[in-house]
């Protein structure tokens, strides 16, 4: 555990520029693809990101056991990966959350294409022992509304299988945007596919070797688009961020402009702008095919006093932590009230108090850090993030780059 930080801002100006680190999703797609791939290749631009790291330490070691700590990312694409090694055998496994975050789903779905994996400890949980081999492939059908990473993880391997894959999705989809990346990147290393409906069939194929440049990071770009909500003047460069991207949480350019976020593309990133807008009395947004960038968005409309209602929330229980109950716990140190269940969340911000300094607590969630942090703008004595060194798992730099934008940030000493 790292000592709590505690972070003020004395003015509510953000300008200047940051080069925001690679998509850990798409890094880690790309790196299973690779391991895939007959060929290598070269990969710029890669996440520095813990889970991607701990993703190349796992393609690169020659380990019995294999412990990917909290990316569940890593843990789910390389179930999969290693159930096609022939004649390797591996014990997977993670930290105590990572053993309490179900995977069940995925591994039906791989016994059910010939895999062989174990549970070695609590039944649909890591860690898992997995005895790689050449696998039949074919046809099966699979719950698309749990996770999406499932899909991805299955659909990378589905290639490599001797039958290929035809995937049948049931139930609401979440996500979907991320499986979308999935087939754009395998399309790009020369995969082809087929999606009608709710099947997508891919045959036995190769995949082709090209180098390959990871785009930056739109979730990480979700904390800057916070603090051009609270500020006052704004003038921010985010450079490696495309109109044209391939992620999900893209969709941010679009619905920040009712919070007066201005964006406009260049050649080498984004530029963040105010513009005269009204800011909404109620906020309402489904989250459903963006949910990494839900934290943030709750937490900016308690700072600006907004009420609003939360929709697709329903996977946010079995992340890091359970993001639901921890933004209610952590909302409710600023008398505002977040509650509902399942699917569907509400705020109510009125009563937002910005005198107190409180203490967030992090709940071994990256994202719980860096959405909370920019609230310190609106915030008299600011706020101490609890563990912050939390980010590394997404973004290892971002305490030292919003210093830029005149955060102070202050490692203290517990009471």
């Amino acid at each position: 555990m790292s000592k709590p930080l505690k972070i003020t801002k004395n003015n509510k100006n953000i300008i200047g520029e940051i080069s925001l680190d690679g998509s850990k999703s798409i890094s880690n797609r790309v790196l299973i693809i690779r391991a895939l791939c007959s060929e290598k290749f070269d990969i710029k631009g890669l996440s520095t990101s813990d889970d991607t790291k701990a993703m190349q330490r796992a393609l690169a070691e020659k380990k019995a056991v294999v412990d990917v700590g909290a990316a569940g990312t890593t843990m789910r694409f390389l179930t999969a990966f290693f159930a096609t090694c022939p004649n390797k055998t591996v014990v997977l496994t993670g930290s105590e959350r990572m053993k309490q975050r179900p995977i069940g789903v995925l591994i039906d779905a791989l016994r059910t294409l010939g895999a062989d994996i174990d549970y070695l400890e609590n039944e649909n949980c890591p860690p898992l022992s997995i005895k790689g081999k050449q696998l039949e492939g074919g046809e099966i059908e699979i719950d698309a509304s749990v996770s999406s990473q499932y899909l991805s993880a299955l659909l990378m391997i589905a290639p490599t299988l001797k039958r290929g894959l035809k995937l049948h999705l049931k139930g609401e989809m979440v996500s979907k945007p991320y499986l979308e990346m999935t087939l754009k990147i395998m399309h790009y290393f020369g995969i082809a596919y087929e999606w009608s409906g709710n099947t997508i069939d891919i045959k036995s194929q190769k995949y082709q070797a090209k180098a390959y440049v990871v785009e930056a990071d739109w979730s990480a770009a979700s904390y800057y688009y916070a603090m051009a909500a609270y500020s006052e003047k704004l003038n921010i460069h985010l450079k490696g961020l495309y109109n044209q991207g391939i992620q999900g949480d893209s969709v941010l350019a679009t619905f920040m402009q009712q919070f007066g976020i201005e964006t406009t593309y260049f050649e080498d990133g984004i530029r963040l702008r105010k513009s005269n807008v009204a800011l909404p009395k109620f906020f309402e947004y489904d989250f459903v095919n963006c949910p990494d960038i839900a934290q943030t968005l709750a937490v900016v409309c308690a700072g600006l006093k907004i009420n609003g209602t939360f929709r697709g929330l329903s996977t946010l229980s079995i992340k890091e932590t359970d993001r639901t109950a921890a933004l209610q716990a952590e909302l409710a140190k600023y008398d505002c009230h977040f509650f509902g269940e399942n699917d569907v969340w509400h705020l109510e911000a009125q009563k937002f108090n910005d005198e107190r300094l409180n203490s967030i607590a992090t709940y071994h969630d990256h994202r719980m850090a860096m959405s909370f942090a920019p609230l310190a703008m609106q915030l008299k004595q600011g706020l101490i993030i609890e563990n912050h060194k939390v980010v590394t798992k997404s973004y290892p730099k971002f305490w030292q780059d919003i210093e830029q934008f005149e955060f102070y940030n202050e490692c203290i000493t517990n009471s």
